[in-house]
């Protein structure tokens, strides 16, 4: 499985609706997210184990997934000569 971080957005008034989804709707992911709300950042972030990009999606509540941004990590090997996605052609 390859390793994702999930920003799921929502606005400021939607912030008490969200959190109730996720509640509601998929209370395991719930402690999986950190929200930063708190700082006026209205996005809930996690770093997901899953097998696709739209694997990774699923741990978010179908009303936010339109507006979910998911991106693949990947560790880099400092032993590793060269970076074959930032390579010159």
């Amino acid at each position: 499985m390859d390793r994702y971080i999930v920003i799921s957005s929502h606005t400021a008034e939607d912030c008490n609706m969200a959190i109730k989804h996720f509640r509601e709707y998929h209370a395991g992911y719930l402690t999986h997210f950190e929200w930063g709300c708190y700082d006026n950042d209205h996005n809930a972030y996690a770093i997901i184990e899953a097998d696709s990009h739209e694997g990774a999606k699923m741990a978010v509540p179908p009303v936010f997934r339109e507006k979910t941004k998911v991106v693949k990590l990947k560790y880099l090997n400092p032993k590793q000569e060269g970076d074959p996605v930032h390579q010159q052609v």
